[in-house]
C-alpha cells in the first residue's frame, strides 16, 4: 500500500528506516499499516526525548514492530508480537546487528502487544509499549476502532443496550463495547511517566466522545 511516506519521515533515523521500511508493513489494513507506524514512531521519539533509552535500538524496535500482520479476529492474535519478534530477529540478523541489540529489540517487540499480555522489563521496550498503545485512544484511537469494527463487520452498537447495562460486553459484535472492553482501560498501564502524561489526555478525549456517541444515541 503506498502512504507516500519516505524514509526522510523518519528523521533523524532515515538512514535505519532505508533499510527496515521494505520489511515494516506488508498489509493492507488501515489501522496497522506505515502510517501507523510512522505515529508510533514521533510517539516513541518524544518518549524517548524525555526518558532516555538507547534511540538506535528504540527505533528499530518501531519500524518492525507490525512486520507480520495478525487479522483482530485471527485465533492467532495473541502470536501476533512473537511472530513479528522472531521476523524482526531474522531481519537484523541478515543485516549484521549484534546478538545483544537484536534480543533487545525484539524483546520490546514482543512485549509491546496488549493481546501478548507481556511485561516489557527494557526502557526501550515500555516506551515502544507506550508508544502502541498512545495511537489506540484519543481520536486516533477512536477512528481506528471503527475502522476495524468496519473491517470485522461489526456492528456500531446495540440498539437495546448501547452501554451494555444488562448484558456482556462484546466488542466482536459492537464497536462501542470496544471502549469499556479495552480502550478505556489502556491509560492505566503505561509504563513511562512521560507516556502517562500523553495518555492522560487522550483518556479524556475518549471520554469526551464516548459520551457525546452516547448522547446521540
Amino acid at each position: 500500500m503506498d502512504t507516500g511516506l519516505t524514509p526522510t519521515a523518519f528523521a533523524p533515523h532515515e538512514d535505519l528506516a532505508r533499510l527496515l521500511l521494505p520489511h515494516a508493513a506488508d498489509t493492507n489494513d488501515g489501522s496497522h499499516d506505515l502510517v501507523h507506524i510512522h505515529r508510533v514512531f514521533r510517539n516513541a521519539m518524544r518518549i524517548q526525548s524525555q526518558e532516555g533509552g538507547n534511540a538506535n535500538v528504540l527505533a528499530a524496535a518501531v519500524l518492525l514492530h507490525d512486520c507480520v500482520a495478525v487479522e483482530k479476529n485471527s485465533p492467532q492474535r495473541a502470536e501476533a508480537s512473537r511472530l513479528a519478534a522472531d521476523k524482526a530477529s531474522g531481519i537484523l540478523s541478515g543485516l549484521g546487528w549484534s546478538t545483544d541489540d537484536i534480543h533487545a529489540i525484539a524483546h520490546a517487540i514482543l512485549t509491546h502487544s496488549f493481546s501478548a499480555n507481556l511485561a516489557p522489563k527494557t526502557l526501550e521496550a515500555k516506551i515502544l509499549q507506550d508508544a502502541d498503545r498512545l495511537d489506540a485512544i484519543g481520536m486516533i484511537g477512536v477512528a481506528r476502532c471503527f475502522y476495524v469494527a468496519g473491517r470485522m463487520g461489526s456492528k456500531l452498537y446495540d440498539p437495546t443496550d448501547p452501554k451494555a447495562e444488562h448484558r456482556a460486553l462484546d466488542d466482536r459484535q459492537y464497536a462501542i463495547d470496544h471502549f469499556p472492553a479495552k480502550l478505556l482501560k489502556l491509560s492505566q498501564g503505561f509504563q513511562t511517566e512521560t507516556g502517562r502524561m500523553l495518555a492522560s489526555e487522550r483518556h479524556e478525549r475518549l471520554l469526551r466522545f464516548l459520551a457525546e456517541m452516547n448522547d446521540e444515541i
